[in-house]
């Protein structure tokens, strides 16, 4: 499997946690330690998520996206190709649909793992792409 690591929205969010330290500094720890891309749906999804359950401000959002666009390697940009690879990924997984978007953003991206806290723990998406929750006790 590649050496490149896509982080899901979850993951993301823990860069900001302030009452999940370990977790915050696990995330903190892949970003020194890989080769990590994300993609602009985590983006998205960023923000609505600290729109909505934590009320920030839009320049706290748009602080917050520039320090992970530059911690990250790359973020991708969702192409409509991206689309129908999540449709055929749904259909094959049945995964939700945003899951299965964030899991062809990382099979385009060459990823080797996606981390994500919420989706099948050990389970390899077409035979190269292998989803770990990095909040359990594991090397990478």
């Amino acid at each position: 499997m590649s050496g490149r690591f896509f982080l899901d929205t979850n993951v993301i969010i823990y860069l900001y946690s302030e009452d999940e330290d370990s977790k915050r500094q696990a995330v903190y720890n892949l970003l020194d330690e890989h080769i990590c891309i994300t993609s602009t749906q985590v983006f998205n999804e960023s923000s609505n998520i600290w729109f909505k359950k934590y009320c920030l401000s839009k320049t706290h959002i748009k602080k917050y996206l520039n320090e992970i666009e530059a911690v990250c390697d790359e973020v991708t940009v969702i192409q409509r190709k991206t689309i129908d690879y999540a449709l055929d990924i749904k259909e094959r997984y049945g995964f939700s649909y945003y899951d299965c978007l964030m899991l062809a953003s990382a099979l385009e991206g060459n990823c080797g793992i996606i981390f994500s806290e919420d989706m099948r723990d050990g389970q390899i998406i077409e035979g190269r792409l292998k989803i770990s929750n990095p909040f359990k006790n594991r090397t990478y």
